[in-house]
């Protein structure tokens, strides 16, 4: 992980890394994703110094640290509490939806099986929160 690209995936599924990056690329955003494949190794990412990314892609399913937990712990950071929060997971659970918003989440979204609908899943992300969102500066 480089420490200061746009996007962090946080994603244990290596197969689901591979389509996901693969759609973000279809997107055009090919470059400036960094990838942390448990909930510690992302905490340990968005508390270093570098300058934190414009966006997270957050599974809630992870090993060593949950998603939940994850968001929970960023919330309470103030480096780290404005930064927009993707939850992209397999997970459809009414408690991990509400409890997801509840941490400050700002979108959950239910993570596609078809290819077609993940490509089109992350072209509607990046041009939202890539494109259209004012996100927070990110030197804060």
């Amino acid at each position: 992980m480089s420490g200061s690209a746009a996007i962090l995936l946080v994603e244990d599924n290596p197969d689901d890394e591979q389509l996901i990056l693969r759609a973000f690329k279809s997107a055009g955003v090919g470059e400036g994703i960094d990838v942390a494949r448990n909930g510690r190794e992302a905490i340990d990412y968005l508390f270093s110094t570098a300058p934190p990314p414009k966006l997270i892609l957050l599974d809630l399913k992870l090993p060593k640290m949950g998603g939940l937990e994850v968001l929970q712990a960023l919330r309470l950071e103030n480096r780290t509490r404005l930064i927009p929060v993707v939850v992209f997971t397999s997970s459809i659970e009414q408690t991990d939806v509400l409890t997801s918003y509840d941490l400050g989440a700002n979108s959950y979204i239910r993570k596609p099986v078809d290819y077609k609908e993940l490509n089109d899943a992350i072209k509607q992300i990046c041009a939202y929160w890539l494109e259209t969102n004012v996100s927070p500066p990110r030197d804060r």
